[in-house]
């Protein structure tokens, strides 16, 4: 039994030769530090003052060269994982590696996913039973939205849990390490930035929020300021766990910096422009509102620049450096909205009636649902050349520019009515001309006598 089982395993015995040369060689350089040792200890019968000891021969080559092969033989003890592999899959394969830990990584890498989804669902599983016990819903949506950075992050403790069963060399595990604890670093911030977004959408729901309309319209770029910085420090993280000298890059950074921010003075006043516009909030996404000459709805408001959908559905983008600088009328931020007009009666139209009218108009516009807590003012201003000119100034209360066409629309026909009702009519610009009879003219042989 003894030579079978030596058989399957050669890779366990040494060269009978040079077992014997590496004994004669130990043997050798054993007596040589015995020697070295009973040489340099000072005796009664020599003298502290005698000549100096002839030096030590070397060691033979031949000795010296088996040692050197001695370093380089395979370690004879054996992992668990390769006392049970064949003797194939233990020779050396690419860059060091034995085969069997070539086919050993995506196998441990597979293994790794399988139970990293397992553990995650197991610790989503978790969580979610503790946040049942709470009345806030956004630790729920935390807890689903951070489902696969979860699962990620079990996957990468797996793999750095199974990496040493591999026995690798120190390099290439050095590699692996710093790839994994990279790759945790990349766990953590993608997490930030999932949880940023709940962080947000939570603020942005809370009472708070909603009664303070500044501080609801600023969250979206706090938002994205958060998100920048994390993108940034995650991206140093990585980069300083790969081994790349984040020091030396922040310094030149620092120094490049100065010169981009040089040159790219629009960019960073636009920047500084986005900030003044969400703090001061002079508008918010959605408002309608008119600058330099455009009219529209404020569709985005980014770092950079600001959208407006106008009228006719086109789109105008101002750089916000510049529209911080600009007259805004913000028509979205009315609490009332004015109606103006003039009714024009015909000259025709008695005292009697104009009171009649102003006193109809002025009822109709108390009794509207709309009419603000102002009286209106209805009020014969102009007796024209072609028209008795009513002016009718009222505010009122509306949700918006569309309600406020429509109850304007409303307001208006009811006036129409009013008018016809008094018994007169609306004026247009118009002219009377008189013309004055002619005297009457000579016989026409008198005239043919004043020709010649």
């Amino acid at each position: 039994m003894t030579a079978p089982s030596a058989a399957r395993r050669p890779a366990r015995a040494r060269p009978p030769a040079l077992a014997h040369l590496l004994g004669l060689a130990l043997a050798l350089q054993a007596g040589a530090a015995v020697a070295a040792d009973t040489a340099s200890a000072p005796t009664a019968a020599t003298p502290t003052a005698a000549a100096p000891q002839a030096a030590l021969p070397a060691l033979p080559a031949p000795v010296s060269a088996v040692l050197a092969q001695a370093a380089e033989l395979p370690r004879l003890e054996r992992t668990f994982i390769e006392r049970h592999l064949p003797a194939p899959l233990l020779e050396h394969g690419p860059r060091g590696l034995r085969w069997w830990q070539w086919i050993a990584l995506p196998v441990v890498a597979a293994l790794a996913l399988l139970l990293g989804s397992l553990l995650g669902w197991a610790t989503r599983r978790l969580l979610a039973h503790l946040a049942t016990r709470t009345e806030t819903s956004w630790d729920d949506l935390l807890i689903e939205r951070l489902a696969r950075p979860i699962t990620l992050f079990w996957a990468l403790v797996v793999a750095s849990a199974a990496l040493p069963a591999l026995g690798l060399d120190a390099a290439f595990d050095e590699v692996i390490s710093r790839g994994i604890k990279a790759g945790l670093f990349l766990v953590a911030f993608w997490g930030a930035f999932r949880a940023i977004d709940v962080a947000f959408g939570a603020l942005a729901a809370a009472p708070a929020a909603s009664a303070n309309p500044a501080l609801r319209g600023t969250l979206p770029l706090l938002r994205k300021i958060a998100k920048v910085s994390a993108l940034a420090l995650g991206l140093v993280a990585v980069l300083n766990e790969l081994g790349f000298h984040v020091t030396s890059l922040l310094a030149g950074l620092g120094i490049g910096g100065l010169a981009v921010a040089l040159a790219a003075q629009k960019t960073v006043e636009n920047l500084i422009g986005s900030v003044a516009i969400g703090v001061d909030q002079p508008f918010r996404v959605g408002d309608t509102i008119q600058v330099d000459g455009a009219l529209g709805t404020v569709e985005r408001v980014g770092l950079r620049s600001t959208r407006i959908r106008t009228l006719d559905r086109t789109v105008v983008t101002l750089p916000n450096g510049k529209l911080a600088d600009m007259r805004i009328e913000s028509y979205s931020a009315r609490d009332r909205f004015r109606l103006s007009t003039v009714l024009a009666l015909v000259q025709s139209t008695s005292p009697a009636q104009v009171r009649a009218i102003v006193a109809a108009v002025e009822a109709e516009l108390l009794a509207h649902p709309a009419g603000g807590p102002e009286a209106p003012a209805v009020r014969l201003v102009e007796l024209g050349d072609s028209a008795l000119k009513v002016e009718v100034m009222a505010w009122l209360q509306a949700a918006g520019y569309d309600e406020f066409a429509r109850a304007r629309a409303e307001l208006y026909l009811r006036f129409l009515e009013i008018v016809r009702e008094a018994g007169t009519t609306f004026a247009y610009p118009t002219q009377t001309l008189h013309v004055a009879s002619l005297p009457a003219t000579a016989p026409s042989s008198d005239l043919d006598r004043q020709k010649r």
